[in-house]
């Protein structure tokens, strides 16, 4: 969403990320990523998360991604909540779907960072490019493997390769423009 941010600005959509990690972490986050959006803390999942019903039922720590749009006044106009932490909602359907709502251009301050800590996990940019291509080569594994049997197989494999492709495009942008910023 960094790469589309000025788009849904223009589209009247402010982004506004939340996770079960701690502020620290994303921070982290915030920082490695050159996000232009505020990453919130939802440690508990009683703020955001378990209101808006985005809780992971499988695992109580998690949460699963969503995009969720909210009005100033507090009413939900547009939902997608994927089925699992891999899934996101294609940038294109977001600026699109920003778009049909009609919405004035708005600007939105950059996310104020404060103390940094990365988690036990964290994998570094280059390592999430190996990351990213090892999960888009098992993707057209698992498509070519079992494509013949189920479509819907095939088809959930496609759109997997093509996300692991988008993060590939925004990792790419991501590193030019820490690049050209240094």
């Amino acid at each position: 969403m960094a790469m589309r941010h000025e788009e849904l600005l223009g589209a009247g959509v402010r982004l506004y990320a939340i996770s079960v990690d701690s502020p620290e972490r994303n921070a982290a986050m915030v920082m490695k990523l050159s996000l232009p959006f505020p990453y919130l803390s939802d440690p508990d999942r009683s703020q955001a998360i378990i209101p808006y019903e985005v809780a992971d039922e499988k695992d109580d720590r998690l949460s699963r991604p969503a995009l969720i749009a909210v009005t100033p006044d507090g009413r939900e106009v547009f939902r997608f909540v994927s089925r699992d932490f891999a899934e996101r909602m294609p940038e294109d359907e977001v600026v699109a779907t920003a778009r049909r709502l009609n919405l004035r251009p708005t600007t939105q301050d950059p996310p104020l960072v404060g103390d940094v800590e990365e988690g036990p996990r964290s994998l570094t940019l280059p390592a999430l490019r190996v990351y990213m291509r090892g999960a888009r080569f098992a993707a057209l594994a698992m498509g070519l493997r079992h494509g013949h049997h189920a479509e819907e197989i095939k088809e959930d494999s496609k759109a997997y390769v093509s996300e692991m492709d988008r993060y590939t495009q925004a990792l790419d942008w991501l590193v030019e423009r820490q690049g050209s910023s240094s």
